[in-house]
């Protein structure tokens, strides 16, 4: 038996050339995927920044901890509140302190446009450490001190420029530069501008033993006393990395996941395809004594040594390709910078061992019926296709699509919120689409007859032998539709998710906002100006409604800190400028002692009180005044400005009042607007302005994504076709000497190969559109009205690339076998 094995293996070349490449081709994607998911485990912190230099920094705690019975729940505070004054004179007694302030500070010169910076006073520049490069150190109020590029930058000492401040605009002198350190661009004000600018402590350097330091603030002052590498807590934004690798683990993960599906799916059609086309030498074989056990052992020790092959050359590309996986996600700011491969084998490993299961568990189910065919029967069976569902196949296929249709049903009857998770709506088409495949051979022949019916009835006989044949060669259409349905279910299913969910987020949006401008912060991420609220109130026919962006925490079930989003809002303004989907309680019975929450809570009934911890960290008790619908998750919580936790104000809504005249409040808003730096947009074009953008890191990861399914379902439909195509040379050579020209029968296999992709893609395309209409129905339940985006234009291109694909691989291996006389070929035996 092993002497016909490798006997086998050389005579079929072709069957294993292709089931090397799809299996080889799958594990490296999960090889350079695992290994930089691996990388995103291990990777380092960086270290203190802004305070590198200081011994000691103690700022207010940004962490609210709360005791609860199953232990101590921390989250981040969205609005970590400054050092007191008290506080700072006390330190001041153990040795030097410097007191840091940091505010938005946005640089003008005469021949550039605005620079986004921070501003900080002087005596601070030295806990970075900032060393002068040229002038001087800022002594009088207008004088300031500006970091510099490695190239020198466009500010230099002596310039003129306007600095805008929470306190207003001005013309400063910069009076000496500081070589910038990359993590900030900064200006430095004198230690009293500073404070009038800002007045909050927002850190303290101290220049005294931490443990002295510690003893003197004592264990419940609210202060963190920081010092090493803990300093890093004190950057701006010093969970950034962090956040960006929990990004980075989901998207790899997702990728992992997926190759993995559509690699087994891709590894496991081909082998089915490839014992299929074998039956004719099964059934030789048992004519001459062969058993089932010896054909199974035969079929699975060809797997072995095919997946043991391509799953070590995979990991192979793998660990090459993983450096290049790492730089681009990196490049396209999917990743941190510095994001780098760490020195981890398992993924290598994991990989490996994979491809072989996928590979023997493949050709253990392929070889099971081949093992079970009575040799009459194989030989009946060599030229049409019959019988192609064994009752197993069937049993486990209605399974799997039932598993597929009531998992999202429960969900939409228990929890519809759920299903529009990213984790839920990328794993949930997977069921669909292993039932269909697993009943594509039943699918097949009444979708190809329904793609082909115009063809059929059109003069000549090429329509209704690509009808005949499809429908004939079922197993081999099949095993082409495969991997098209799983790729067209995923780009479908996963990009029309992602842009229904945008589209419903828009339609929120245009919903609940109903004023005529909106005023937030600009590219540069800026507040509005004091000054600019100032003015727009003074509009005569502007309703002006300030509000902040604010967080309340709250304990569920005494076991879970829940973080939510909020707005502080002004209830008198907040019915003017908005129409917020409230299911019960009213808008207007919000004030200082009242919340408003959405249904996602777990205490929703109008009137109970709830325990909650604002955005500074403090407790405090309100009264629900009324309950929004959950929507897509962007109906937040609303509270007053007195419990905004120290937040300032980010978004200013304006109204114009009835009868007043719109185009005097525009002209009177854009003047203020002009006057103090501030954007004032319409509501169409903040609408717009606020939509997704088109490479986000969504987009940009269901790209990746979908370019690693695109790459399997390539490799698969050129492996079988050129298969099937060799093993047909003599149905062609027959309709040679039947009298049909080369180009006629090139055109055939052309055009059967392009139904075939038709039918995967009129499969995938069902599949893709229940999963949308759950989606939708999830978004009815929810309260949000709108349609289902179908993406078009994605599809059309994955269709059009794999028709190609798919004609390409049959016609150029035909048309190298049409190149021998049709006599020899239809003569020829296996």
């Amino acid at each position: 038996m092993l002497t016909h094995v490798r006997s086998g293996m050389r005579r079929r070349w072709v069957t294993f050339v292709g089931s090397f490449v799809a299996l080889a081709l799958g594990v490296g994607l999960m090889a350079a995927t695992g290994l930089a998911l691996a990388a995103t485990f291990g990777a380092p912190e960086r270290g203190p920044e802004r305070f590198a230099a200081a011994p000691v920094v103690v700022r207010a705690t940004d962490h609210l901890r709360v005791d609860t019975p199953t232990g101590t729940r921390s989250k981040p505070l969205r609005h970590p509140g400054p050092v007191r004054a008290p506080i700072a004179d006390r330190l001041a007694a153990l040795g030097r302190t410097v007191e840091d302030r940091t505010f938005p500070a946005d640089v003008t010169a005469p021949s550039t446009g605005p620079d986004a910076r921070v501003g900080h006073p002087w005596p601070v520049a030295a806990a970075a450490p900032y060393r002068l490069t040229s002038g001087r150190p800022p002594a009088a109020p207008g004088e300031v001190v500006v970091t510099t590029g490695p190239g020198g930058d466009r500010l230099r000492t002596g310039d003129r420029v306007r600095v805008r401040t929470p306190a207003g605009n001005g013309l400063r002198t910069v009076v000496g530069t500081v070589a910038g350190r990359g993590f900030e661009d900064a200006v430095f004000f004198t230690r009293d501008e500073a404070a009038r600018i800002s007045p909050a402590i927002d850190a303290l350097v101290v220049h005294a033993d931490a443990t002295a330091v510690r003893r003197a603030l004592g264990p419940d002052s609210g202060m963190d006393v920081l010092t090493g590498h803990d300093r890093r807590r004190a950057d701006p934004d010093p969970d950034r990395d962090a956040r960006a690798l929990v990004s980075v683990n989901a998207l790899l993960g997702t990728a992992a996941g997926i190759t993995l599906f559509v690699s087994a799916a891709v590894v496991a059609s081909t082998f089915s395809f490839a014992v299929a086309a074998r039956r004719r030498e099964f059934g030789l074989l048992r004519t001459v004594g062969a058993t089932p056990g010896q054909l199974r052992r035969a079929v699975c020790a060809e797997a072995v040594v095919i997946g043991v092959l391509a799953s070590a050359a995979g990991a192979w590309l793998g660990a090459r390709a993983a450096p290049l996986l790492v730089g681009r996600m990196a490049g396209a700011g999917l990743a941190p910078p510095g994001f780098a491969l760490g020195d981890a084998s398992w993924p290598l490993h994991t990989a490996f061992w994979t491809g072989v299961s996928v590979a023997t568990a493949a050709a253990l189910v392929s070889c099971h019926r081949a093992g079970q065919t009575a040799p009459t029967e194989a030989l009946r069976e060599a030229a049409v296709d019959s019988r192609v569902m064994p009752v197993s196949r069937w049993a486990t296929a209605l399974l799997v699509l039932l598993a597929g249709v009531g998992l999202p049903a429960l969900a939409l009857a228990v929890d519809p919120g759920d299903l529009l998770g990213r984790k839920s709506y990328v794993t949930r088409p997977m069921l669909l689409i292993v039932g269909c495949a697993l009943l594509a051979p039943v699918l097949v022949r009444p979708t190809a007859r329904l793609l082909t019916w115009p063809s059929a009835r059109l003069p000549g006989a090429t329509g209704v032998l690509v009808r005949e044949n499809t429908a004939a060669g079922v197993r081999r259409t099949a095993a082409v539709a495969a991997p098209v349905l799983i790729t067209v279910a995923l780009a479908a299913t996963l990009t029309g998710t992602v842009a229904t969910l945008e589209e419903a987020r828009a339609t929120e949006a245009r919903t609940a906002t109903t004023a005529d401008f909106v005023v937030t912060p600009g590219p540069r991420g800026r507040p509005p100006a004091p000054a600019f609220v100032e003015a727009a109130r003074s509009v005569e026919g502007a309703v002006v409604s300030v509000s902040r962006s604010t967080a309340v925490t709250v304990l569920e079930e005494d076991t879970a800190l829940v973080t939510s989003e909020a707005r502080a809002v002004d209830p008198a303004r907040l019915a003017a400028v908005s129409d917020l989907p409230v299911t019960a309680g009213r808008l207007a019975d919000l004030n200082d002692d009242a919340i408003v929450v959405n249904e996602e809570w777990l205490t929703t009934r109008v009137g109970d009180r709830v325990t909650v911890w604002l955005g500074d960290g403090r407790r405090t008790s309100l009264r629900i005044a009324a309950v929004l619908a959950t929507g897509t998750g962007d109906n937040g919580v609303y509270v007053t400005p007195r419990n905004a936790g120290g937040a300032g104000v980010d978004r200013i809504d304006i109204k114009v009042a009835e009868g007043a005249d719109r185009r005097a409040v525009a002209a009177a808003l854009h003047t203020a607007g002009a006057a103090t730096d501030t954007r004032v947009t319409t509501r169409a074009a903040w609408l717009a302005a606020n939509g997704p953008e088109p490479d986000d890191p969504t987009r940009t990861g269901l790209r990746m994504i979908l370019g690693i399914a695109l790459l399997c379902t390539a490799t698969a439909l050129a492996n079988t076709l050129v298969m099937a195509t060799s093993d047909r040379v003599r149905d062609l050579a027959v309709l040679r000497l039947a009298g049909a020209t080369t180009a006629q029968v090139l055109r055939l296999v052309a055009a059967e190969a392009v139904v075939a992709v038709g039918v995967g893609a009129v499969l995938g395309g069902g599949v893709a559109a229940v999963n949308l209409l759950v989606v939708r129905g999830a978004l009815a339940l929810l309260g949000v009205t709108s349609g289902i985006v179908v993406p078009w234009g994605t599809l059309g291109l994955v269709v059009a690339a794999a028709a190609l694909l798919a004609a390409l691989s049959a016609v150029l291996p035909a048309s190298l076998a049409l190149r021998t006389r049709p006599v020899e070929l239809a003569g020829a035996r296996e």
